[in-house]
């Protein structure tokens, strides 16, 4: 086998592009030079000079539609926001509702999310970071693909600051089990409900279409707060 085939890393997403509207994709022209940040190699981004001041910054892995980050962001003014996200319909809804909205406290990558964690943040640069419904990739075959894993909590400790905040939330038990036994697991990180607890929901967390059509699935949400020692 190739080495390069044998190196290929393992992605925690499938680029499943969907439907790509024209609104969505007009609001990506237009609005991503205003919002858009692009990944160089080599090269960190420097947030004070990305939002032109040094308030608090959170980092949303996996945004989605971007509906909740855009309710935070207007709600949270005193605060500054990097929402990451693959998938194009999805960043293109977000772009829309950030000028929609008139916001100026956030930025849009359209990258991967291991890449930018590993490569392109500053160390102790950001005050959160959320992660919200990741991929559960329930097959058992693919727990692999699962983003919260040993690295990735290990790459967020190097990039929260002291007492800066990791909130996760997922409706797939055994998920929130392996979240679970994995932040517990890391020596840098405590869980500020005690130890092997998860949280009710946060209020800086909005409910979502997606939470609210769990819920009447009776589907329960699990959330786990844990904080940079």
């Amino acid at each position: 086998m190739p080495e390069a085939i044998k190196r290929r890393p393992i992605r925690s997403f499938v680029l499943r592009e969907g439907r790509f509207t024209e609104g969505q994709r007009s609001a990506y022209d237009r609005c991503w030079p205003r919002f858009g940040i692009d990944c160089i190699e080599g090269e960190q981004l420097d947030p004070i000079q990305l939002f032109g001041n040094s308030k608090p910054l959170y980092l949303e892995i996996g945004f989605g539609n971007g509906e909740a980050l855009a309710e935070t962001a207007a709600k949270h003014p005193e605060n500054n926001y990097i929402g990451i996200e693959v998938h194009r319909p999805g960043v293109g809804h977000l772009l829309l509702r950030l000028e929609e909205l008139g916001l100026s406290n956030t930025k849009v990558m359209r990258h991967d999310a291991m890449e930018v964690l590993r490569h392109h943040l500053p160390n102790q640069s950001l005050d959160g970071v959320m992660l919200f419904f990741p991929d559960p990739w329930h097959k058992k075959r693919h727990h692999k693909r699962r983003i919260v894993q040993p690295e990735f909590v290990s790459l967020l400790a190097r990039l929260l600051k002291p007492g800066g905040i990791l909130h996760l939330a997922t409706d797939w038990e055994g998920y929130a089990k392996q979240m679970m036994q994995v932040l517990s697991a890391a020596p840098e990180f405590e869980n500020t409900l005690g130890e092997g607890q998860f949280a009710p929901r946060p209020d800086t967390r909005p409910l979502t279409k997606f939470e609210q059509r769990g819920q009447r699935l009776g589907h329960g949400v699990l959330d786990l707060l844990f904080k940079k020692r």
